[in-house]
């Protein structure tokens, strides 16, 4: 009995004790469910027009939901101060994978965003948004005081994002290298770097977009034929502008209260794939101005919780983690819900917790298991 005392204790001090925080797994709870149920509204009709069978993306994405929901619950018992282990393995093993996808079997012509495995496939760069959030919370608290007076350290963490948004956007993979940007300049500002280097990294990425939406002609075709479908709304109605021109009518024909959850007409070959980027549109058809606030809501609260989890953290690690993992989800919810109302061009990004992908869910469902990590060593209320 001793023996395995001793045994259960050595491993005692890699779990986090206390309890976490409800409130904030309750509201991860709501999205999941309420992503599962507009899943299956908005995709059966194309899952039985490809697979015949109607219940096939609910179905493993129920699957998925499963694992992703284990591994939030276990990951929220480990101690967050031994994710700082992975900061560094992290970004080794994500920039290997962002490397090797090069050399693998392209997912279309000129596109490399995908690694299978037999019938496994998951991308790279989903592995690496959480890779650059560990990285820039260990460095941060690592090089706290350094980061405040050395301009070197802004120019080598910079580098970082520069290589890591660089290599997703040579995978043809618009949206998750603007994602990779907007996410270290974020961490890099909540880290404590100077102000004006934020502002800086802000004005430069801002310039360089207005710049390729000003010369869409040099960029890879398929993403300067987006800015220029964005720009002009009567150009090539049946192919660059079909998707974001269904998305409107569907939105539109939604109303204040929507047509009924199932009720989407636009889902029925019109918006394609609605299961994926553009489920948001389904939403709104489906749920009115109503229940598209609501959800939009929740998402709110989802980022306003992980920073009150962060403002109550006792370390900058924990703090920085638990903010960067919730601001990932916010500006990936932003940008999806621009794109589908035509705010900014179409650059094929999902919405969290209710697009189809299945590894992607489990990713973030993990992510979400840190921030409940992160929150029972908080000193707030549960």
């Amino acid at each position: 009995m001793e023996k395995k005392n001793s045994v259960f204790a050595r491993f005692e001090k890699y779990f986090a004790k206390g309890n976490f925080d409800v409130t904030f797994l309750l509201i991860v709870l709501a999205l999941l469910i309420t992503g599962l149920v507009m899943l299956f509204s908005a995709g059966y009709s194309y899952a039985y027009y490809k697979y015949d069978n109607s219940l096939h993306f609910i179905v493993r994405q129920g699957i998925f939901a499963a694992i992703g929901v284990t591994a939030m619950l276990f990951i929220s018992k480990i101690n967050y101060n031994y994710f700082r282990w992975f900061a560094i393995i992290g970004m080794g093993i994500s920039l290997f994978l962002l490397l090797i996808v090069f050399v693998l079997p392209q997912w279309k012509p000129g596109f490399y965003r995908w690694i299978a495995i037999g019938s496994f496939t998951f991308q790279p760069s989903e592995i690496a948004k959480i890779a650059i959030v560990l990285f820039y919370a260990w460095a941060c608290e690592k090089w706290e005081k350094e980061i405040k007076k050395d301009w070197k350290y802004a120019l080598y963490f910079g580098a970082v994002a520069i290589v890591f948004a660089g290599l997703v956007a040579l995978e043809n993979h618009l949206s998750g290298a603007i994602l990779m940007a907007a996410i270290s300049v974020a961490m890099l500002y909540l880290g404590g770097f100077n102000k004006w280097w934020f502002i800086f990294g802000v004005g430069a990425v801002l310039a360089l977009i207005i710049f390729f939406v000003a010369n869409p002609d040099l960029l890879k075709e398929y993403a300067g034929e987006r800015i220029v479908a964005w720009l002009d709304k009567d150009y090539d109605p049946r192919g660059a502008r079909w998707q974001t021109n269904q998305s409107l009518n569907a939105i539109g024909s939604g109303g204040f209260l929507g047509q009924g959850l199932g009720e989407s007409k636009q889902k029925h070959l019109y918006v394609s794939e609605p299961q994926n980027d553009f489920i948001f549109a389904i939403v709104c058809e489906e749920l009115g101005f109503v229940g598209a606030t609501a959800i939009i809501v929740l998402f709110a609260l989802l980022v306003w919780r992980g920073f009150v989890v962060a403002m109550n953290c006792r370390s900058k690690f924990g703090a920085l983690l638990s903010m960067g993992i919730v601001f990932q989800v916010g500006i990936q919810t932003i940008l999806n819900i621009l794109v589908v109302t035509d705010t900014i061009p179409n650059t094929g990004i999902s919405l969290p917790f209710f697009s189809y992908g299945g590894t992607s869910l489990v990713m973030l469902l993990a992510e979400m298991g840190m921030v409940l990590s992160v929150s029972r060593a908080s000193n707030l209320k549960k």
